[in-house]
């Protein structure tokens, strides 16, 4: 027989109990309601409960410092139960601040039902998914299609995947980040091939690439002469990705309007199409990506602190590959076997010398920069074997086995270096040289920003 599960409500409002023991009741929840917040420490140590959904506020000083404190005596009692707290819009940035004490997660009021519920199912399934860790290598009989676009045995990386086993079957948002192509996408990727979504959509958006003017429309969708080219209705992303993932990837470029606009959305998943009036609601897992360091933008305030608590439930950070190296052996048979495939050549070897050479890199471009350069050498080199010569001659640092992408100055200089190699290669094409480097246009626009590259032309 099922265990109870044990919901302690805490809320001075008879309408806001009446209302949550009802709803937690309806799916299946045992509902424990109380009014008096100096009664929660003692409840929490009579019953076990799955869960607290407490309020911020019990009288009539609004500042919040009652929840806070209370939230601070829970995970003093019990670290692992999962407290979900309960605010107001516009106290938002109490509730970040009471997720930073250890909170799950914050709804505002009024609530959406569906949202709700699904905040509560997350904060439970995520706490006993910690509380009983798979074992193992991250790498089960089930999983190998999943993770077959992973490679290695890094320490770090079998984390990872570990991490990923974990979180997937959770609704929990999750931010992935690290630096530009270490495959957050395929990341992404694995968590939704995991979870319960997998049969539905896993819609793939790069925030980076959508102007800000269009993010709306892009996003949400449209109706038939919303605006002067509306010819018709439009679905957005999210409507698209209704029982799936979306994938949010480059999140950290977004402008503040956009963000606003994607705050509320993610609060309670719904919307409004352009033109339209009427809200739409979504079920939709999210999850993020970027190669920017969100704290620091916090920070600058040039990244809203609600936000990055609103997709941040869950961490992932992705290791270079410098942090790697001894995967890039297996990496590189991995690129290799691909491109053969992908091209129909006969199968190529990586000599010892080769991988030697390039475990000697410093990959700026990490395995996307790897896996470029694998691909042109098996396209480049005659016969059957890779020696280091062959990469070093397709990575255009001549035939000296000494001789490496680069190795002086920092990363940025070698990025730098790297950038203007592809744009003379491609003869000032910067769509080709964005396809050569692995990288969207609009990414390049900005490293060449970034670097005060002007040489160049988009045709």
């Amino acid at each position: 027989m099922k265990q109870p599960q044990y919901i302690l409500v805490c809320d001075d409002d008879d309408a806001v109990r009446s209302s949550l023991s009802f709803l937690l009741r309806k799916a299946g929840y045992e509902p424990v309601c109380i009014s008096d917040p100096d009664k929660v420490p003692d409840m929490i140590r009579g019953k076990k409960f799955t869960l607290v959904l407490l309020d911020m506020n019990f009288s009539l000083n609004n500042d919040g410092e009652e929840g806070i404190d209370l939230l601070r005596r829970i995970k003093l009692l019990a670290p692992r139960l999962p407290v979900i707290l309960i605010t107001a819009w516009g106290s938002v940035e109490l509730a970040v601040k009471g997720m930073k004490l250890g909170a799950a997660d914050f709804v505002t009021k009024p609530w959406n039902n569906t949202q709700l519920l699904k905040i509560i199912e997350t904060s439970i399934s995520l706490s006993d998914s910690l509380l009983h860790k798979i074992r193992g290598t991250g790498m089960g009989s089930d999983d190998t299609g999943v993770f077959s676009g992973i490679i290695g045995n890094d320490p770090g990386l079998i984390e990872l995947m570990e991490v990923i086993k974990r979180v997937a079957p959770t609704n929990a948002p999750v931010l992935i980040t690290g630096e530009s192509g270490t495959g957050k996408e395929l990341i992404a990727s694995a968590i939704h091939q995991l979870s319960p979504r997998r049969n539905n959509p896993f819609i793939k958006v790069n925030l980076g690439g959508i102007p800000t003017a269009l993010f709306e429309s892009e996003m949400f969708g449209y109706t038939k002469g919303a605006f002067t080219d509306a010819k018709g209705e439009r679905d957005g992303r999210f409507e698209r990705a209704d029982k799936g993932t979306i994938f949010l990837d480059e999140i950290g470029d977004l402008s503040n309007a956009s963000q606003v606009k994607l705050l509320r959305v993610l609060q309670d998943q719904t919307f409004e199409k352009l033109g339209d009036s009427k809200s739409k609601t979504v079920d939709v897992r999210i999850l993020s990506a970027t190669n920017r360091d969100l704290t620091f933008m916090v920070e600058n305030g040039t990244f809203r602190e609600d936000l990055l608590y609103r997709i941040n439930l869950i961490h992932i950070e992705v290791p270079p590959l410098r942090k790697r190296k001894n995967d890039i052996p297996a990496l590189a048979d991995f690129f290799a076997e691909n491109a053969a495939r992908t091209y129909s050549l006969e199968s190529k070897t990586i000599m010892k010398d080769g991988k030697e050479w390039l475990a000697g890199q410093e990959w700026p471009g990490n395995i996307r920069e790897l896996r470029n350069l694998v691909e042109r050498t098996v396209l480049l080199t005659h016969g059957d074997r890779i020696k280091a010569t062959d990469l070093a001659r397709a990575a255009g640092t001549g035939a000296g086995t000494d001789k490496r992408i680069s190795t002086k100055g920092t990363l940025d200089d070698m990025e730098r270096s790297m950038i203007l190699r592809f744009i003379d290669e491609s003869g000032g094409n910067l769509s080709k040289a964005s396809e050569k480097l692995g990288i969207s246009r609009a990414t390049l626009y900005r490293k060449m920003d970034k670097y005060g590259i002007q040489s160049g032309s988009d045709e």
